[in-house]
């Protein structure tokens, strides 16, 4: 099985045993800024460097996550914002002419989601949401073993959920989204904001007193000395990611709440505060018996729900086989 992770920065791709035991890897930059037919390019050259050491009789598909808003029905990645140049791209299509292998699709997020789900700290429930906290806020929810996809495949955008309805105005257009209160770049924007008021703060002497270079690692490593304005600040990410647990215990009711990104390497002074308000303020019933854990996968997550997408449709496509042969030998 083939796995692809295509980012802004940077696409990856794995060679890996449906086990998830990865045999190949390779990566390069994207270059997105150079427009579309040079990423595409791009992607083939990386998903080359690992077909090299594939045997292609035991090759079964190919799966890509890659930001949205896309279609995975369709196979169409539609206007990515880190992505200039892409509007409504066949890119399963074009992979499958290019490598003649099936060729699946998925929202980066979501198939974090399922890669927890199957091969992470998931791999013991049906029912799993996972919250992804980095420069971006996104999430992707576990339905009884199956990614919640909605309509047109772009369900569970759960960072632009509102948490305060008068807070800053997100990217989205919206207000007040659970992206624009915890991301990174917002919890630096809210320290540089706090020590501008003249806030006391070790992070100013870490900086040289140039408050543009700070950073969410530098705000995470003065907490963890004691620095009581960057603790604030965390206290206060952990109150509004609590806040979005809460909402999405009550609205999926999984077993299960895996957190990964950036930002949730903070660890315990974010995981603590943040399970205190979710205790506080979901009802009992949501929260009780239900882990809120970072995830097991660290930065290869996103490959890893790549290959689990491949092994889902491998998994029911084989099932199918089985139950068309039954009802043939049946009818016979």
């Amino acid at each position: 099985m083939i796995g692809v992770d295509l980012g802004g920065t940077r696409v990856r791709a794995v060679l890996s045993t449906g086990t998830g035991q990865i045999l190949a890897r390779a990566e390069m930059p994207t270059q997105a800024d150079q427009g579309l037919e040079h990423v595409l390019s791009n992607i083939k050259l990386t998903i080359n460097q690992v077909l090299g050491l594939a045997d292609f009789s035991n090759l079964v598909g190919m799966a890509v996550g890659a930001p949205g808003p896309l279609n995975p029905f369709t196979g169409v990645v539609f206007s990515p914002p880190n992505l200039p140049g892409w509007s409504n791209v066949p890119l399963t299509a074009i992979l499958e002419k290019e490598f003649h292998l099936p060729v699946y699709l998925g929202n980066d997020a979501n198939l974090a989601a399922l890669g927890e789900y199957t091969f992470g700290a998931g791999k013991d429930y049906r029912y799993l949401v996972y919250i992804t906290v980095s420069t971006g806020v996104g999430g992707g929810v576990i339905e009884d073993g199956r990614i919640l996809q909605g309509a047109k495949g772009a369900a569970a955008e759960l960072g632009h959920m509102t948490i305060e309805y008068d807070g800053p105005r997100c990217n989205c257009g919206n207000i007040g989204c659970l992206e624009i209160l915890t991301s990174g770049p917002s919890i630096r924007r809210r320290t540089i904001e706090l020590l501008e008021t003249g806030v006391a703060s070790k992070l100013v002497d870490m900086v040289g007193g140039n408050l543009e270079d700070i950073t969410p690692e530098l705000i995470a490593e003065a907490a963890r000395q004691g620095d009581e304005a960057a603790l604030r600040i965390i206290k206060e990410t952990a109150f509004f990611l609590g806040v979005g647990v809460t909402n999405v215990l009550h609205l999926y009711n999984p077993e299960i709440v895996v957190i990964g990104g950036g930002v949730s390497k903070i660890g315990s002074m974010l995981f603590e505060p943040l399970i205190e308000v979710v205790h506080e303020r979901a009802m009992p019933a949501f929260w009780e018996g239900v882990p809120i854990v970072p995830t097991d996968l660290g930065g290869d997550i996103g490959l890893y729900g790549s290959i689990a997408l491949v092994l889902q449709n491998y998994e029911e496509a084989r099932i199918r086989k089985q139950e068309l042969a039954v009802v043939g030998e049946d009818e016979a």
